[in-house]
């Protein structure tokens, strides 16, 4: 099949731009030191190899009451007046409740936790994860498990101020620049919890979730 000519500036495609042309533009973008802001700054993606059944790793995370267990600080899931959505204490903002409701595709092995705190109306907060067959990807058994964060307006400027409890010390967003590290710190949680049952030949995702 012949590809079109793509007349697209800001394009770059060897059609265009010989290798040897090519090869200066990808070293300049290479460095040995990246700022901070420019890695994690408007996107922040943690990965982690976890030694388990990737099918078994999803089951675990498809069940938002996993995230009791491997989260650092979100603690003691109810139902809501919505089946699909829990309500639960993250105990990094005092006094705050924070809703999930968790999207999850078992072909694609997808898990995305669209949460908020204060309100269920808006479940603006959505956490991204994937969990890879590692025998494809590091010729191994396992799973590689990502996890992504886009960096919502909102984490700058509360859009539900009036939902807010009265007092409250912090807002979400000023933790953003510490999400990176927040976030490896607890998939490495996961990846502890899911080999420790694995090894032991028990039920990654417990009977009480059953």
């Amino acid at each position: 099949m012949e590809v079109p000519e793509l007349d697209v500036p800001g394009v770059y495609r060897i059609e265009t731009m010989a290798l040897k042309e090519g090869m200066p533009l990808v070293l300049d973008m290479t460095r040995s030191v990246y700022p901070h802001d420019e890695i994690y700054g408007q996107y922040c993606t943690v990965t982690e190899f976890v030694d388990a059944p990737p099918d078994e790793v999803f089951e675990y995370l498809a069940d938002t009451r996993s995230l009791c267990e491997w989260t650092y600080s979100m603690r003691g899931f109810e139902r809501t007046e919505d089946p699909e959505i829990w309500v639960s204490d993250d105990r990094i903002g005092s006094h705050t409740r924070i809703y999930t409701r968790t999207v999850a595709n078992a072909e694609a092995h997808t898990v995305d936790y669209h949460c908020a705190w204060d309100q269920a109306d808006h479940l603006w907060m959505i956490y991204l994860m994937r969990v890879v067959d590692a025998q494809l990807v590091l010729n191994k058994p396992g799973s590689v498990v990502t996890w992504t964060n886009c960096h919502h307006p909102f984490y700058d400027d509360n859009g539900y101020p009036e939902t807010e409890p009265q007092g409250r010390p912090v807002w979400v967003g000023d933790f953003w620049h510490l999400f990176a590290a927040g976030h490896l710190l607890e998939l490495r949680n996961l990846k502890a919890i899911c080999e420790h049952r694995h090894a032991n030949r028990q039920p990654i995702k417990p009977e009480w979730m059953n």
